[in-house]
């Protein structure tokens, strides 16, 4: 029951699952800025959000209208975030849900809302107004709108994947967002997906949440936490399933193929980090807990030292044994290994000999894999995050100009 890739797949290969996007005119750059995906059918959901203690008004909005665990469309739009707006910005996000209802034949309360941009903007509203009325919804409606949700993305994020329980295919598809303003603890910025497995709700929530800790939770691009992280499920069991209940194979095959598809999301957004040249994979073995090993993990994935070696291809395997001692996890400095690129640069804790001309080679390439073995226990754990550019501070320092 292993989950095959779909080739070109996205959020709308899903059965029963349309989707469109248009140039609204709120991305100060252009393109497509407004997006709908709507369902046939009521879906089961589920979402989980920031943990910045500033929350967004679609998030605010979003948590209501999913406490029920049913959905049908989602309305997104990027270059504006609608955070920090006050009442008014909660006003904003409920029209936009009631403007999505309407165009849908739905009711608002089964319409999500999200929105990605500057912080600090109300939204145009006569133009998500105008935009929602020119979206048209097709099959093949995911591309544009995985395109419509960036910002400074630099590509689309998609996924999907088909699961055979048994002669029964189901699929799972996703797109997701984010470039800057990324740290675990929901560092999605946006991330949507769609399944046309029918499965019980309790499952899918658990489900959801497990797959975020393994892949977005995991993921690091800057330290910052957005107020306007949103992760959210639909399923709308339209592959006519046996229900998926937790404890079954069918579960445990589904867990397996959701994890792929927000891993491989997670590691696209890393890979697209603002300013960023190169993926980092910090693989964490042998911490005494879980705890330990994620922790480790995501510290060296985003010590600024680290990443600034990464991209100078600088073997300064120094910083990566200081963050380790700061991230809290329990260390002997005495068993520690360390590999980079495969390439073992320390042993038992003691320094080992290599060439750090073919080090520097090793770390020129697209990814750059760093292996830690603490050598304590048996958990394991992967974050993954990008280098640090000059273009990052480009990027940073002109987002509103």
């Amino acid at each position: 029951m292993k989950a095959e890739v779909i080739p070109g797949g996205t959020i709308t290969s899903a059965k029963g699952f349309r989707a469109g996007a248009t140039r609204a005119g709120l991305k100060t750059r252009g393109g497509l800025d407004l997006g709908i995906l709507y369902s046939e059918v009521p879906c089961v959901a589920a979402g989980l959000f920031t943990g910045n203690r500033i929350k967004a008004a679609p998030v605010l909005l979003c948590q209501e209208h999913i406490a029920g665990g049913r959905g049908q469309a989602i309305v997104v739009n990027a270059g504006c975030a609608n955070a920090c707006t006050g009442e008014q910005g909660v006003e904003d996000a409920a029209e936009m849900a009631s403007l999505g209802a309407k165009k849908l034949g739905i009711s608002a309360q089964d319409v999500l809302v999200a929105s990605t941009g500057v912080i600090g903007m109300r939204l145009p509203m006569e133009l998500i107004s105008a935009g929602i009325e020119k979206v048209a919804l097709s099959k093949e409606g995911g591309h544009e709108l995985a395109q419509a949700i960036t910002t400074t993305d630099t590509f689309a994020k998609e996924r999907a994947v088909a699961l055979d329980l048994g002669g029964m295919e189901l699929i799972i598809g996703g797109i997701a967002k984010g470039a800057g303003m990324i740290h675990p603890d929901l560092a999605t910025l946006l991330c949507f997906l769609a399944t046309d497995a029918a499965i019980d709700a309790g499952f899918l929530e658990r489900a959801l949440r497990r797959a975020a800790d393994l892949s977005f939770n995991m993921l690091t691009i800057d330290g910052d936490t957005s107020p306007s992280d949103t992760l959210l499920i639909l399923a709308n069991g339209l592959a006519n399933n046996r229900k998926i209940e937790e404890g079954s194979a069918a579960a445990k095959a589904f867990q397996a193929a959701l994890d792929e598809v927000c891993i491989y999301l997670a590691k696209c957004i890393a890979r697209d980090g603002e300013g960023a040249t190169k993926l980092i994979e910090v693989a964490v073995e042998g911490a005494l807990s879980a705890a330990d090993a994620r922790v480790a993990a995501r510290t060296v994935a985003c010590s600024p030292l680290v990443k600034a070696a990464v991209h100078g291809n600088d073997p300064n395997w120094g910083r990566i044994i200081a963050a380790l001692g700061r991230s809290g996890a329990e260390i002997d400095g005495s068993k520690i290994d360390l590999f980079v690129n495969s390439i073992c640069l320390m042993k038992g804790g003691s320094p080992q000999p290599f060439d750090e001309n073919e080090v520097r080679g090793a770390m020129k390439g697209a990814e750059v894999p760093i292996k830690v073995c603490l050598n304590l226990g048996s958990y394991a754990a992967t974050a993954w995050g990008c280098d640090l550019s000059e273009e990052y501070v480009t990027i940073n320092s002109e987002y509103t100009t």
